[in-house]
């Protein structure tokens, strides 16, 4: 198994051939582009970097992600998650380096991306339908009105409903988007995202602000789409255990870094610690992850009270289970330095508290 990768690994472009490029002065070498991956990958970096002024977000990023693959972006908030997303959907320029979909040069409009966005709030006098928002998907990025025969315009509402029925909306299509719920709303977005066949979909917290049921809905929807038809999945999230089960690769980055692999490689206290250049720990229970910043209790995946006392003997990870007045159950995580109690039951994805 891969191990995996912290900060930057070398480029893996091809170097340059021939008497010219063996020639060529070192100045002359420095300029030359990285090339483009032989075997074609769902996206593809070569030394990526993104800076603002002095503020580096991320540098030397190399990527390969393959058909199929369900990779997780992680960090904390201003770590560059949804810049990425910006940059592979060709709206935010790179810094260094370059970036390939599916072998192709990154480029606005394209495609080969389908884009499923954080669930936003609707204006209630919004009366656009859900067909409506899946037509976006087909032809939205033509000028003008939809001009066509009689023909094609049945072709497109046969596709669009098409669509629909794959998310399993095709009750919804007549209704306007702003009576629909976050979890129906989702299921139109993705549809929408789907609309071009693309070879991966960019999804940025597209389970904030959904319960339970739906997020586990909409996660399910993205698997079943990667694994039937072989679609790249890049999912920006602040809780991974939400598609922990689906994950193949994390991508977490943290203070102008990155770290890559397995989610059982990246997620651990080591790494973290590591990454961040501060105390990490990394908890599992009952199948759920848990990210515990050991200087800053309130930061991560949950809710962290510290009672460590000047008194206090140093202690392990031990658990203690509750119940609280709904039944549910529920485990006090202690760890080094902070306090923090989380829902474990399987059926909840998130941690949670009493």
């Amino acid at each position: 198994m891969r191990r995996p990768t912290t900060m930057d690994s070398g480029a893996h472009g091809d170097s340059p051939t021939g008497t010219a490029a063996r020639n060529a002065a070192p100045r002359d070498r420095a300029r030359t582009p990285p090339a483009a991956p032989v075997v074609a990958s769902a996206v593809s970096t070569r030394e990526a970097g993104l800076a603002f002024g002095d503020r580096v977000l991320w540098s030397g990023l190399n990527l390969d992600i393959q058909p199929g693959q369900f990779v997780a972006i992680l960090g904390s908030n201003g770590s560059g998650k949804t810049s990425l997303i910006r940059v592979l959907l060709g709206e935010q320029p790179l810094t260094t380096g370059e970036a390939w979909i599916a072998g192709e040069p990154v480029r606005r409009g394209s495609t080969l991306v389908g884009y499923v966005p954080q669930k936003v709030s609707i204006d209630s006098a919004t009366m656009v339908k859900a067909r409506d928002v899946v037509r976006m998907g087909l032809d939205g990025h033509r000028w003008g009105m939809p001009i066509g025969t009689a023909r094609k315009r049945h072709a497109v509402r046969a596709t669009v409903d098409e669509l629909l029925a794959s998310v399993g909306a095709a009750q919804l299509a007549d209704a306007p988007v702003s009576m629909l719920s976050g979890g129906e709303l989702q299921r139109v977005r993705v549809a929408a995202a789907l609309a071009s066949n693309p070879s991966i979909l960019l999804c940025d917290e597209p389970l904030a602000a959904l319960d339970l049921r739906h997020q586990q809905e909409v996660a399910a929807l993205l698997d079943r789409r990667r694994r039937e038809h072989d679609t790249a999945v890049l999912f920006v999230t602040h809780d991974i255990n939400a598609v922990l089960d689906y994950v193949d690769q994390v991508l977490y980055l943290a203070a102008g870094r990155f770290r890559l692999g397995p989610p059982e490689e990246v997620l651990t206290s080591e790494g973290l610690t590591e990454l961040y250049g501060a105390p990490v720990d990394v908890i599992r229970t009952q199948g759920r992850v848990i990210v515990v910043a050991s200087t800053d209790p309130t930061a991560g995946f949950h809710l962290s009270h510290d009672d460590h006392g000047a008194t206090d003997p140093p202690l392990g990870p031990t658990r203690r289970s509750r119940r609280c007045a709904s039944g549910t159950s529920f485990s006090a995580l202690r760890t080094t330095r902070s306090f923090s109690v989380c829902c474990t039951t399987r059926s909840w994805p998130a941690p949670c508290w009493a």
